[in-house]
């Protein structure tokens, strides 16, 4: 057992009230179980409990045994003066106040139902991919889906955290966000760190004054990349850049050191990180206050007309330098739009608005679930195991629920877990 699943226990009341009392015989009513603690200090603040005849407002706290108490070294710790009450499943000793008077002790393991323990124990000890596998499909809709909304929001609040440490990196840029996190996306799972790092390199006032000449933006991105350090090759269109590049380079005084080297094995061509470099040049060169556009969008096709963009003249008949291929624009897909709608475009929606002090929750919803549900491993064998409906929004909460719940075995901070353990 783990003192979790008395935090459960204590948070949820899953246990006869009716019949408390402390291990000195006192009776225990509960007014108010406290605000649950997840930093340093007793597990829940601000209990009122009727102990006796006498009413007591202060701390709980909770351990596995009475011991613990001294393992933990309470009682040197002025943080514990003010527990009221020691909730432990076993009582093994009395634990004593400065003064020496007792503090009150509730032990569990009469007053809990032995079946809640059991199916706790069953969940925990499951040796399944995830360890509600075996029970995944029983689970009620109605339970399921508002849990997945809540994982989310959960998973947007966790991205807005970081979206705001890199406005603060940025002094408030809006813009220069946004920059950092579409060239992010723009190299996917394989070059997404190494396009960071790009990013990172290229203070975005130099983007704001070179945008404008496609040429010159290209040069910068495919410079900074050290795409350009290869002397054999005697394509204009290379040379050109080059030159661009070694201008650029000294009158903005840029380094590239920091930068990671770019890949491009087991990619196919569309996604090479040339083609999607060139992509981004056009992008930030066609369109203007970019920010600022995107986030009036609403519906996921005023994205698709508005990301309707391929690549510069030299890649439409080019994937790598100086060979020739069959001539095609190289467009955007709606499956890359999608990732960068999931991934960076509501993120910064959602962070914008609550910057703002607005909550667009419900319309956030109702754009996450016009777009296909992702295709991944994770996404795949939660599928095998339930009917769920093939959006956007349930695949992000999966992942959410499987990387934040699951593997970490926090069933009893699950929705799901809950229903399970207590059915």
């Amino acid at each position: 057992m783990q003192e979790d699943f008395l935090h459960y226990i204590w948070k949820h009341k899953a246990f006869d009230s009716s019949i408390l009392i402390t291990t000195n015989k006192e009776s225990i009513q509960i007014l108010n179980l406290g605000q649950h603690n997840h930093n340093a200090g007793p597990d829940f603040f601000n209990a009122q409990l009727n102990i006796g005849q006498q009413l007591w407002a202060g701390n709980v706290e909770i351990h596995l045994k009475s011991s613990d108490w001294y393992v933990h070294n309470h009682e040197t710790d002025k943080a514990y003066d003010n527990v009221i009450l020691h909730v432990v499943w076993e009582h093994d000793t009395e634990i004593f106040r400065k003064d020496n008077s007792v503090i009150p002790t509730l032990e569990l393991k009469h007053v809990v139902d032995l079946s809640l323990l059991h199916q706790y124990q069953k969940l925990l000890q499951s040796k399944s991919w995830i360890n509600c596998e075996s029970n995944f499909s029983e689970i009620n809709n109605f339970i399921f889906n508002n849990w997945l909304e809540r994982l989310y929001i959960e998973r947007l609040e966790q991205k807005s955290e970081r979206i705001k440490q890199e406005l603060k990196a940025s002094n408030n840029d809006w813009e220069a966000v946004l920059f950092k996190m579409i060239l992010k996306n723009f190299g996917l799972k394989v070059n997404g760190e190494s396009f960071l790092t790009l990013a990172n390199s290229i203070d975005f006032s130099i983007i704001r004054k070179v945008k404008s000449n496609v040429l010159d933006l290209e040069a910068l991105l495919f410079g900074q990349s050290r795409l350009l350090l290869d002397e054999n090759i005697e394509d204009a269109y290379y040379l050109d850049l080059n030159h661009r590049y070694g201008f650029l380079k000294q009158k903005f005084k840029l380094n590239n050191q920091g930068v990671l080297p770019l890949q491009f094995f087991r990619l196919r061509p569309p996604n090479f990180p040339t083609i999607r470099l060139s992509q981004f040049a056009n992008l930030y060169s066609l369109k203007q206050n970019l920010f600022s556009q995107v986030m009036q969008f609403k519906r996921k096709e005023e994205f698709y007309e508005f990301f309707n963009i391929g690549v510069t003249t030299y890649w439409s008949t080019h994937y790598t330098f100086s060979k020739t291929s069959k001539a095609f624009k190289k467009l955007l897909t709606k499956s890359f739009i999608d990732l960068l709608i999931i991934n960076t475009l509501i993120p910064l929606k959602f962070s914008y608005a609550k910057a703002q002090g607005k909550s667009i929750e419900e319309e956030v919803f109702q754009l996450i679930k016009e777009i296909k549900i992702e295709n991944n491993s994770i996404v795949s064998k939660f599928l095998d195991l339930k009917a769920i409906d093939k959006n956007a929004l349930n695949s992000q909460a999966l992942l959410q629920l499987k990387h934040s719940y699951c593997d970490k075995n926090k069933c009893l901070q699950c929705a799901i877990g809950n229903s399970l353990i207590v059915k």
